[in-house]
């Protein structure tokens, strides 16, 4: 995006906000298990009386956002996420384009979701899955089925089977959008709040996965500043010392959603308030004692 482009958004951004009410879009990144911080960032929101109006997820992020805008409140999120395992999503088999199937992720997110349909959701939702065809990302919302984007947007390369889904090869929506930031920009929203979760403090090159996973946490940072330049307020729960595979520190995660999400609050509700409310400028972002990203 060149200056100009960001000028002319800048400027149409401005004109459609004036005297309107904030919608507030959460995306939602992902990291397999440490997704499960998403649900300390929902409780913190819910507790504070702030209304997500949009909310988007990519991969792991994606499960817990349309849990969420189906109905599903935190504590039931949390309810199933303390008991998720690998094996409840994945079944190893032998196959040239991966090593394990998602079909176990229907039966697991029948448990997990309330309703199954875009239309039916209560809060707008977008799910983004990368096709390997064109090489762009893919974003679901609207109307249909959400469960098989869902499986797409959780099918990581090389561990996962592609989806295959109205002549698409669908992958994990991280390898085209590590966090789904522009989608909730594009289906209204005036501010958004994006939640990354940090790449593993440590490399250990034990085996394959480790070195297909390292080098995605490579390739995203290569590739984040779309994503944010679209967000108003990032925020990143200290997660990394949590393996991808973290089931049992589920406990750990939430708390690090809720720290992260408790620091965002000042920023969050200074939004919502009528007399401070402003369009989003493309000013320049640094980084808050918090860790957040401001902007």
């Amino acid at each position: 995006m060149t200056w100009m482009d960001s000028a002319q958004r800048w400027i149409r951004n401005s004109v459609s906000g004036l005297g309107s009410k904030p919608r507030l879009g959460l995306a939602l990144g992902g990291g397999f298990a440490r997704g499960i911080a998403h649900v300390g960032v929902l409780r913190v929101l819910e507790r504070a009386g702030i209304a997500v109006d949009l909310i988007g997820g990519v991969s792991a992020g994606s499960m817990v956002a349309a849990a969420y805008a189906s109905g599903a409140s935190p504590d039931e999120i949390e309810a199933v996420a303390r008991t998720m395992r690998f094996k409840d999503v994945a079944k190893w088999t032998v196959n040239r384009l991966g090593l394990a199937g998602s079909e176990r992720m229907t039966t697991f997110l029948a448990r997990l979701l309330k309703q199954n349909r875009f239309e039916d959701m209560r809060i707008p939702l977008a799910v983004v899955a990368s096709d390997l065809v064109s090489g762009k990302a893919v974003v679901f919302k609207g109307r249909g089925d959400v469960v098989v984007p869902i499986r797409a947007s959780c099918s990581y390369p090389g561990l996962f089977l592609p989806i295959c889904d109205s002549g698409r090869c669908l992958v994990d929506g991280m390898v085209s959008m590590e966090v789904p930031a522009r989608p909730l920009r594009e289906m209204g929203a005036t501010h958004v709040l994006s939640v990354v979760l940090p790449n593993a403090e440590q490399f250990d090159a034990d085996n394959m996965l480790s070195v297909v996973n390292r080098s995605f946490q490579v390739m995203c940072t290569r590739s984040e500043q779309d994503w944010r330049a679209h967000s108003n307020l990032v925020i990143s729960p200290e997660v990394g010392a949590i393996g991808w595979d973290g089931f049992l520190s589920s406990k750990q995660l939430i708390e690090a959603g809720e720290r992260a999400a408790e620091a965002a609050l000042p920023a969050i509700r200074r939004w919502l308030d009528p007399e401070q409310i402003r369009s989003p400028l493309p000013i320049r972002r640094s980084p808050s004692p918090e860790g957040a990203w401001l902007r």
